[in-house]
């Protein structure tokens, strides 16, 4: 949905070569970016903040699935989980929506094809909100790798205690863990890598003044990385040509 949203806001951009705030006028001063801009900027942070929410939640969900089954059996019901997506939805759209309100700023950035809450060269209150997001941004990445480690070593005592040779039957669980756990791991690491550029870059525009748009470009490409890269990561990892390599390679380790 985001990729819906947002690309045919910069594809139009580039057909028009005029920036967003060419593209869409109307700010309320002379330094204040376009609506556009600042509608552009309000979902780069929603789009940001709401899949970490949504992934945090699959982690303790996984989590607590392997490590508390009696406890998940008992109180995770699907209507609490049809209820977490809308409500992380909410939480997110409110929080990303304070810049709009006053504490934060939107900020078209160079070339001129997308905008950001501003991270450097602002004043306290213009600051403040990107130090925030970062922080919940970090907590959020903490959270998610505790809880993918805690359930790759439960995944792992699980394969562990599964006989290491016999037929065929009494294997595949062994195995089938071991699939788990490598697509776990991929995935933290991969998201884990595609999400710390952004948290240090707020952190460096906010205390030690780094106003450097090639690097918070580069930061915001690697946020939108872990998008693109999951799924197909997560696709190509349950072909079977892949999964058998992998057991090959694991059962050599």
């Amino acid at each position: 949905l985001g990729k819906c949203l947002l690309s045919p806001i910069v594809l139009a951009a580039y057909a028009y070569n005029r920036s967003l705030s060419e593209l869409g006028p109307g700010g309320r001063g002379e330094d204040e970016p376009g609506v556009l801009c600042q509608l552009f900027a309000f979902l780069m942070a929603f789009f940001g903040l709401a899949p970490t929410l949504l992934l945090l939640a699959m982690a303790l969900e996984c989590w607590l699935s392997l490590g508390h089954p009696y406890f998940y059996r008992r109180h995770l019901t699907r209507r609490l989980g049809a209820t977490l997506g809308p409500a992380a939805a909410g939480l997110c759209a409110l929080f990303c929506a304070l810049p709009l309100l006053g504490f934060g700023a939107p900020m078209q950035y160079c070339p001129g094809t997308w905008c950001f809450i501003r991270m450097a060269g602002g004043g306290p209150s213009q600051l403040g909100f990107p130090v925030l997001y970062a922080s919940l941004m970090g907590l959020l990445v903490l959270a998610i790798v505790a809880c993918n480690v805690s359930s790759m070593r439960h995944l792992y005592g699980m394969a562990r205690r599964q006989p290491r040779r016999g037929p065929a039957p009494a294997a595949a669980p062994r195995m089938e863990e071991l699939d788990h756990l490598v697509l776990l791991g991929l995935m933290t690491v991969l998201f884990t890598i595609c999400s710390l550029p952004l948290i240090i870059r707020a952190y460096m525009g906010a205390f030690a003044a780094d106003f450097n748009e090639n690097a918070d470009l580069t930061a915001l490409r690697f946020l939108s990385v872990n998008s693109i890269v999951d799924p197909w990561v997560f696709i190509i990892f349950r072909t079977s040509v892949f999964r058998t390599f992998v057991r090959r390679l694991c059962r050599r380790l």
